[in-house]
């Protein structure tokens, strides 16, 4: 499916497919056995066919949906300098996520649905 994702981001524009790619990345590092596909129209990464985590640009932001879980409500304070809800973290391309705080999302998510 990776196919499938690389076209959703080669659809973007420039700014937003970089950010994006990074994210992905960032995503794919902190959780190598992660499947990628396209769910609800944009990328998603599931793992034991449990979805993790997805991605995706809209006209005036990018967005890391957590989907389900805690892991919004229990990372609030890492989280703050972000518009989020209970599923999602929006965020402008020219100020990406942190690296380090994606890992630490993804991960703390790769906990809840594999335990």
């Amino acid at each position: 499916m990776a196919n499938v994702v690389d076209k959703y981001l080669a659809d973007l524009p420039d700014e937003q497919r970089a950010a994006l790619q990074r994210l992905r990345d960032t995503i794919r590092s902190a959780a190598p056995q992660a499947e990628e596909t396209i769910r609800s129209g944009v990328p998603a990464f599931r793992v034991n066919n449990r979805p993790l985590v997805s991605i995706g640009a809209a006209s005036n932001h990018l967005s890391l949906y957590i989907m389900y879980g805690d892991v919004l409500r229990t990372h609030a304070d890492d989280l703050h300098e972000y518009d989020t809800s209970n599923t999602v973290v929006r965020y402008q391309p020219d100020k990406p996520l942190p690296d380090r705080l994606v890992t630490k999302l993804v991960k703390a998510r790769l906990a809840e649905i594999t335990d």
